[in-house]
Order: structure tokens, then sequence, then C-alpha cells
């Protein structure tokens, strides 16, 4: 696809004998927002790290753009690219983890200018003033001295989410961005994802909130088993799963 930002086909890969990706396919357009769902153990933390480049597929396709990452080789096995081409695809992608990942010991500013100046090599008062753009467009211009432990956790990821977008990303990933807070704080962190997703960024967001993903998502791909079990339009999926294993799933949501 011309306009695929991220391209996945045929992505497998186990640890020993426990396969947890079998045989998954995905491709996320510019401006489209991807909601990942499934039950825990279904694999979908394991996509997102081998989409980022934290674990190593076993076998499949990878390509960011055109840029290729990995495909197989006769013998079925992931090649991976060059370590230049793998620098040039992580250009492509920022990461927000589940668990904010900042370091303690810097300010919100820091945390957001560090890898401008140590990675992209910008000068110290350009990362500076970046930061500050960014802190501002999360709401957090007053919290710029501040350290992590002296911010909320709804903050601290907006922190996070400041850090990944400074580099200008053409794809943002969202490992389960709201599991660590409480309701009133993971409100917060998804306005600042609706927003980025108004603004057409593209996202992939594996999640737990369904009917932020009814309402925020394009595609919604629902995973369970290490398999692909349904994927479609996102409200379609939620509204009205074709799947018995996608029903009951979802059903337990409503229920809970």
């Amino acid at each position: 696809m011309p306009d695929s930002v991220v391209t996945l086909e045929h992505a497998k890969k186990a640890f020993g004998d426990n396969e947890v990706l079998k045989d998954i396919s995905l491709s996320v357009a510019k401006g489209d927002v991807l909601a990942v769902i499934g039950p825990s153990g279904g694999g979908k933390s394991t996509l997102l790290r081998c989409l980022t480049l934290l674990e190593r597929l076993d076998s499949g396709r990878l390509a960011y753009g055109d840029v290729l990452v990995c495909e197989s080789d006769a013998a079925g096995k992931a090649e991976y690219a060059k370590k230049e081409s793998l620098r040039e695809a992580k250009k492509h992608f920022g990461l927000v983890f589940q668990n904010f990942n900042l370091f303690p010991h810097y300010t919100a500013a820091k945390n957001v200018a560090d890898p401008l100046i140590s990675v992209a090599k910008m000068p110290k008062a350009e990362a500076y003033a970046r930061a500050a753009e960014l802190l501002e467009k999360m709401g957090l211009s007053d919290k710029a001295d501040m350290v992590p432990c002296d911010l909320s956790g709804g903050q601290q990821q907006r922190v996070a989410i400041a850090r990944a977008l400074a580099m200008n990303p053409e794809v943002l990933f969202f490992d389960e961005p709201t599991s660590a807070l409480d309701p009133e704080l993971t409100r917060e962190v998804l306005k600042v994802i609706r927003d980025l997703a108004a603004e057409h960024m593209t996202m992939v967001i594996v999640t737990h909130e369904m009917s932020f993903a009814r309402d925020v998502a394009d595609q919604l791909l629902f995973m369970d088993g290490g398999r692909v079990v349904e994927h479609g339009r996102a409200i379609d999926v939620i509204n009205s799963p074709q799947h018995e294993r996608t029903r009951a799933f979802l059903a337990n949501y409503q229920e809970g």
C-alpha cells in the first residue's frame, strides 16, 4: 500500500514452545487510528513490541513506508535489515509505554528535550523550545520544571506523550496508556489522544477502553490466542461483532 505508514505481513513469534503471534497481518494508512483489543495473553503487547523493534519476529515482513525492517528468507526465517536501515525505521515511530518510563531525576522539560539533544543532535536551546511547545500542547506548561514524582500519573503520561511526539514520528504506538491510571486521570490522557486523532495523527493503540476505541479508532483488531479473530471498522466490530469469540469478550466488558 503506497500510503501505508506501517505494514506487517504473516508475522509469527514464539517464546520457546509458546507461539504468541500466529500469522498476523495488518496495515495502517496515514492518518488512521488502529485500536488493538483482546484478553490478557492474547498477543497484543508482543505485537506492539515486534512493531517497535523491542522484540524480533521469527518470520514475516515488516516495513515502515519504503523502509524494510525484515522479511522472511527462503527458509521462512525473518531476516532483519542492517543497522542503518533499522535506525531509519525507528525515526518513523514513537512509543508511549504503560508505565510512563520517564527518567525520574529529569524535569518534565528535560525528559522531552533529551532525545532531541542526544539522538537528533538538536541544539539545546532549540530542543528546550520544542519541549516547551509540546508541554503546552499537553496542558503542562506550568509543570516543565517538575520531576516525575511531583506529577500525577496522568501528567506523567502526558509528558511521555510529549516525549514521543518530540521526534515528529509518522506513527505513535500506545501500550495500554491508561491502565496504570484511575478513572479521572484516564479521562485527561484519553482527551489528549482524542485531540491527536482529530489532528490526523497516525496511531496504533493497545487499549481496554472499549468506548474510546469505538469513538476514536478507524480500525479495530481483536486478538485472542495469538491470532486476529476480527478486524474491521471499529464502530462495526464493537457494535456488531461477527465472531462469537468477539461477542463473548465484549459482553464481559459490558457486564463489567
